[in-house]
Formats: structure tokens, C-alpha cells, sequence
């Protein structure tokens, strides 16, 4: 098959792509975090429908325990586990890390989907501004705790997801906290493309590592979650969680672009995956654009370094078929 003729193949397999197009799962395991709801929810039931076995990695474990009963109740033999994960702390991310490795030697999948959008001004538990602690901070922690789990499995894959709010983003190193202005919509765009910026330069890395561990990146479009209505205030917590929701398509549409990048043979490192609708607000996975931004060398190296430093959490990338030296 000649490169044109397998991109076209690529094209149309992501045309008619749906949750009925993931491969069997038996066998594999997958971290799915903010599973309880929303996208995380769709994603750990259509994992699961394939033979997967999910740990639902949620902040409040009696919200992760009825969400697995909901799956279990359609589906019996789905193979689930509930582990507890505050994205914006990162002991509760160690810890979780830590509980992982003790019982896993390898790893298939980390779908980083939870996220916190536009609250009001809040700090984490070590300080830094909510949005950014939870929706890249804990993620990057996550991610470099568990990638020797990763790098021990054939075929495993990152999942960063994030939003068209990314092209919007701009990162304020000077004032990350928000101290001196702080917009809650703002912010939130800071996150996602923090998330886009990571989610790249991981595969970049990876890639220069000879890793065999996949580096994808996806965004669900325009989608009805509670993501528009838990933690927003005032005017957009109206014109996103009432004035707009007619327009926003379901949890299980809005997955498919994550459950894409997790599981089809197909998904390469560094690709970006978002509905093929109009403005990428709906429809079938397809392979979408990042900004210039995300992709811009400068800017992923110093977030890198910044988000090492924050954390802690310094990334030790393994060879394919080294075996893993511990995070």
C-alpha cells in the first residue's frame, strides 16, 4: 500500500468510525480519569463494552462506585475498578500512582479526560490556580508516575484531551496563579492549551526516545457534560450550560474522539483527534489541526521544565523492549 493510499484508507476509516469500530480490548487495561460523568463516564463504558478492564480514577469515590454500578447493571461482566484521584492535589496523585504500581506491571492506556472548568479563582492544596493544578498539572504528574507501566505494554497509548479552547489559550508564565488578573474563562483556555502543548511535546520525547508508548491527542467538540455546569458561575455558566446546550451533542458522541485516539490500530503518536463536523463541534473522529502555539518548541520546553518543577515529577522515557527502571 503506497503513503497516499494509506492515508486515504486512514480518511475513510475515520469517516465511518463509531464506538461499534473498537477492536477487542480482552485482556487490556485502561486508566480512565474523571470517569465517574460525562465524556470519562462514555469512555470507561465503551472501554468496558469491548472487554476491557477500566479503573475509574474519580475525586469522589461514592460518585465512581454508582457510575461502575450503572455500567455493571447493563453490562455484568464488565471488569471495573474504583480508585480514588484528586487531580488537583498531587499526594492524592502520588498516591494513586503508588497504589497502581503495586498491583500493575503494565499498562495499556491513561485517558487524561478530567478536567475543571472556569470556576471562580481557587487555589489547589499546594497553591497553584485550580484550572491549571487539575487540568495539566495532576495530569502531567499522572502520566510521567505511571509511563514505565506504559512503556511495559505493546501498543499502550497516552490520551491527552483537550479543547478547541486551546487555539484561544495563551500560558501567563508570569502570573500562572492568577494573582494579578484572573479570568475564569481565560484561564480555562490556558489550561487546554497547556494540555495540547504536553500532550505534543510528550510524543515529540517519546519519539526521540525510541518509546514505544503512543502520544495521542483528542478534543470532543461541543458536548453536553456537567463540565459546562459544576464548577462556572454567572454569565458562562448560562450561555454554556442553557443558552447553548440545545446545540451540544451527547456524552457517547463526545467520546468517540478519545476512544479513537485510545484504541484504533490506526491512531498515531502525535496525532490530534476531533469531530469532522462544522468548526470541529460535532460528528466522527477524523484528524484535526493543533495551534501553532502548542506545537511551538520554546514554549513546551519551558512548560516542561516549569511543570517538572512544580510537580516534582521528573519523566524517564524507556527504549521499546528495555525493561521499565521505576517512576
Amino acid at each position: 500500500m503506497t503513503q497516499q493510499q494509506s492515508q486515504e484508507h486512514g480518511q475513510q476509516t475515520r469517516k465511518g468510525w463509531s464506538a461499534a469500530s473498537i477492536p477487542d480490548l480482552t485482556g487490556r487495561a485502561y486508566v480512565v480519569t474523571g470517569a465517574n460523568s460525562g465524556l470519562g463516564l462514555a469512555t470507561t463504558r465503551a472501554l468496558a463494552r469491548r472487554g476491557a478492564h477500566v479503573v475509574l480514577a474519580v475525586r469522589d469515590e461514592s460518585k465512581g462506585h454508582r457510575a461502575a454500578a450503572a455500567i455493571t447493571a447493563d453490562q455484568p461482566d464488565a471488569s471495573l475498578e474504583v480508585r480514588p484521584l484528586d487531580l488537583a492535589d498531587l499526594d492524592s496523585v502520588r498516591a494513586f500512582a503508588t497504589g497502581l504500581r503495586a498491583e500493575r506491571t503494565g499498562l495499556d492506556g491513561l485517558v487524561n479526560n478530567a478536567g475543571v472548568m472556569a470556576p471562580p479563582r481557587t487555589l489547589s492544596a499546594q497553591g497553584h490556580e485550580l484550572q491549571f493544578a487539575a487540568n495539566h498539572l495532576g495530569h502531567f504528574a499522572l502520566t510521567g508516575l505511571l509511563l514505565d507501566l506504559l512503556a511495559a505494554t505493546p501498543n499502550s497509548r497516552v490520551v491527552t484531551v483537550t479543547s478547541t479552547n486551546h487555539r484561544q489559550g495563551r500560558l501567563a508564565f508570569d502570573d500562572l496563579a492568577g494573582e494579578r488578573v484572573y479570568s475564569p474563562m481565560a484561564f480555562y483556555n490556558q489550561s487546554k492549551l497547556a494540555n495540547a502543548v504536553f500532550g505534543h511535546e510528550l510524543h515529540r520525547r517519546l519519539t526521540e526516545a525510541a518509546s514505544p508508548v503512543r502520544s495521542v491527542l483528542a478534543h470532543p467538540g461541543y458536548t453536553a457534560t456537567n463540565l459546562q455546569t459544576a464548577a462556572p458561575t454567572g454569565l458562562v455558566k448560562f450561555l454554556f450550560g442553557r443558552l447553548l446546550k440545545p446545540l451540544a451533542q451527547s456524552a457517547d458522541r463526545g467520546a468517540l474522539p478519545q476512544l479513537y485516539a485510545a484504541t484504533a490500530p490506526e491512531a498515531r503518536s502525535g496525532d490530534f483527534i476531533g469531530p469532522d463536523g462544522p468548526a470541529e463541534l460535532r460528528g466522527a473522529p477524523k484528524r484535526v489541526r493543533l495551534s501553532p502555539e502548542a506545537t511551538n518548541s520554546e514554549t513546551a520546553s519551558r512548560l516542561w521544565a516549569l511543570s517538572e518543577d512544580l510537580t516534582g515529577v521528573h519523566f524517564t522515557f524507556q527504549e521499546e523492549n528495555s525493561s521499565p527502571s521505576g517512576a
